[in-house]
């Protein structure tokens, strides 16, 4: 075990970008500063739309390459940390689903399932894409209704939880990335049909049996100051015993382990005393420790 701030615990990160797809270094970079940094477990989830891409997603012809170098990697790195190969999955309705028995033939270790792509009448928007666009899309498709664009975020991520088979719900309230131009909020999250949006989803996660990630990506990237989930839908899952792990979505080597000290403290203060973590082809549980 490694420490962690005033923590000793296992560190690890199930969430890690590199080349392959719009992460900025390679796997092998990233890994070495994971060792540095005093990682247990690193896994590699690049973006994954199987069989298809798109610009950030893993090029169809580079998923032979993408598990020969993360394999690689795994074998010679392994007295020193375990490296998991897995894929950050995209759900698109009709389209793409982050499901074992799709990406069988790769034979990943986990899978994060994760949706970004939010469809409407005519097209759709990114759910982190860039506030402007998102409302000029909004107003396209949805005709102008946030709330009915919103909901389908949710609705879309509880029909992934339902008709897919994954291991870990990625940054579950992405969402809320439109909000972070202050003064300039897409949507409020106290109204009450956004915490039963918040209520829905939680229920659906607790159905699926998947892991919760606390994403801390947009406090890296500086779009947020509190992980996703927030802190009332945390203590939605929480209250129906759902497990997480910690992630930090890093896309460069020194985000790897952002604001993780700060996470532990978040998922204690939501009455979580356990982390979850997966090592050795098994989900483990490691009690959080001051």
């Amino acid at each position: 075990n490694t420490k962690l701030g005033k923590f000793s615990m296992k560190k690890t990160n199930y969430h890690t970008h590199c080349t392959f797809c719009d992460g900025k270094e390679n796997a092998e970079a990233m890994l070495q500063a994971a060792i540095d940094m005093e990682f247990d477990v690193l896994g590699f989830s690049s973006h994954a739309m199987h069989p298809f891409s798109d610009g950030w997603h893993i090029k169809t012809q580079d998923y032979a390459a993408y598990c020969s170098e993360i394999n690689r990697l795994k074998a010679n790195y392994k007295d020193k940390i375990e490296v998991l190969l897995g894929f950050e999955a995209d759900y698109i309705h009709g389209l793409c689903k982050p499901d074992f028995e799709i990406y069988k033939d790769f034979k990943p270790d986990f899978i994060l399932g994760s949706i970004h792509f939010v469809p409407g009448a005519d097209g759709f928007f990114e759910a982190d894409g860039k506030p402007e666009k998102t409302k000029e899309s909004i107003q396209k498709n949805f005709a102008g209704n946030t709330k009915e664009a919103v909901c389908r975020y949710f609705e879309l991520e509880r029909e992934m939880l339902e008709k897919s088979s994954f291991t870990i719900l990625g940054h579950a309230d992405l969402i809320r990335m439109q909000n972070r131009n202050k003064g300039q909020e897409l949507f409020c999250e106290n109204e009450a049909w956004y915490k039963e949006q918040l209520q829905e989803t939680a229920k659906k996660i607790a159905q699926a049996g998947v892991i919760v990630e606390i994403n801390t990506g947009g406090m890296a990237r500086g779009f947020l100051s509190e992980p996703y989930p927030s802190p009332y839908f945390l203590s939605l899952l929480h209250d129906y015993g759902i497990p997480i792990t910690i992630d930090s979505d890093a896309h460069i080597s020194k985000n790897l382990d952002f604001a993780f000290a700060e996470s532990i403290k978040y998922a204690k203060n939501a009455g979580y005393s356990e982390l979850a973590y997966i090592s050795g082809g098994e989900i483990h549980f490691q009690p959080i420790t001051l």
